[in-house]
């Protein structure tokens, strides 16, 4: 979290009342809430309605289970919180370079889900392109974008319909999150808060902290991957989906003959953490559906770990990690 994130989380503790309350301190705690929406929307450069939520899962929950349509397109990547909101959509494939495949689009109105960049892969996909194409078909389009920085990509701002965002992944506290909706007509209503969309009460301090957060520059970590990919290739590893535009911040690696629940245990003893399996999906360890559907076998694909970088990761970070990569690799402990 960032420095400014904290700071307003507190701030918000400190005023904190009910936003719904009649009274004096519910109308100060609610001009405070309506400020915040009003910045996180400058810093987002989304000018239609923002919904604020306790995440990207329940964003997407909310876009998938109440848009106005009769059927529901989703990813053989996406997110797990996408396949358990539609469990019965149509499942459209990606190609061994992580990018979908549209399928047949023809047929009664749906929502067609995409993600900015695969949570495992970092795998981004080509947004305008997919939009044009589905919304030539009459549809609505949902972006995961949950791992996406504000201002990374204009083109999910001026293509999507829907737009699922976390603040956690960009500096910001967890349990709160946003749905950007570009007509709310696109969804039906229900509950008592955020314009009738959503039940409870506002999370006015998480609010705060996350457009604060919002308004921070984000560390472009470009470079800082690219050398890491090269020390891996160097090194005997495989960077999964190697040719695709990826994530500056998320990747994969592939170290043959070593169990990512091996290699994990390993990096974690060199303070270093990675995900393993679909842990980053699903907070398992479970073969990842992403890889499989990458067309990865499965004892391939138990030897893979996610890498991500934090806002504060170094070069001295990196090339720590690939001496750790190196030793385990070799069969040396790592301490």
């Amino acid at each position: 979290m960032t420095e400014a994130a904290r700071t307003a989380l507190a701030e918000g503790c400190a005023i904190w009342a009910n936003p719904s309350s009649p009274h004096s301190e519910g109308r100060a705690a609610k001009r405070a809430l309506e400020d915040a929406r009003a910045a996180a929307a400058r810093a987002l450069g989304w000018k239609h309605e923002i919904l604020f939520t306790s995440g990207a899962s329940e964003s997407l929950s909310i876009a998938l289970t109440r848009a106005m349509v009769e059927r529901r397109f989703v990813g053989a990547i996406d997110h797990d919180a996408v396949l358990r909101a539609a469990p019965d959509a149509i499942v459209m494939p990606v190609g061994p370079d992580g990018v979908l495949r549209l399928p047949d689009l023809s047929g009664s109105r749906a929502v067609v889900t995409v993600q900015w960049a695969n949570s495992e892969t970092g795998v981004r996909q080509p947004i305008a392109q997919l939009a044009e194409a589905i919304h030539a078909a009459g549809h609505i389009l949902l972006v995961d974008a949950a791992q996406m920085p504000a201002g990374a990509d204009p083109e999910v701002i001026e293509h999507a319909d829907l737009v699922a965002l976390s603040a956690h992944k960009r500096g910001g506290p967890p349990g709160i999150g946003a749905l950007l909706v570009r007509d709310l007509a696109l969804l039906a209503p229900t509950g008592g808060q955020e314009r009738g969309y959503r039940p409870g009460t506002e999370n006015m301090p998480g609010v705060l902290g996350y457009a604060a957060a919002l308004a921070e520059a984000e560390p472009d970590h470009a470079e800082l991957r690219a050398h890491l990919d090269d020390a891996i290739r160097r090194s005997g590893g495989i960077v999964v989906a190697d040719a695709s535009r990826r994530h500056p911040a998320i990747t994969s690696y592939h170290m043959p003959g070593k169990p990512s629940a091996a290699q994990l245990i390993q990096f974690d003893l060199a303070q270093i953490s990675v995900s393993a399996g679909s842990a980053c999906a699903s907070g398992s360890l479970k073969p990842s559906h992403v890889l499989a559907a990458l067309g990865w076998d499965v004892d391939a694909g138990r030897e893979v770990v996610r890498v991500s970088f934090g806002r504060t990761t170094t070069r001295e970070d990196v090339d720590r990690f690939v001496s750790a990569w190196r030793a385990i690799a070799l069969g040396k402990r790592v301490l």
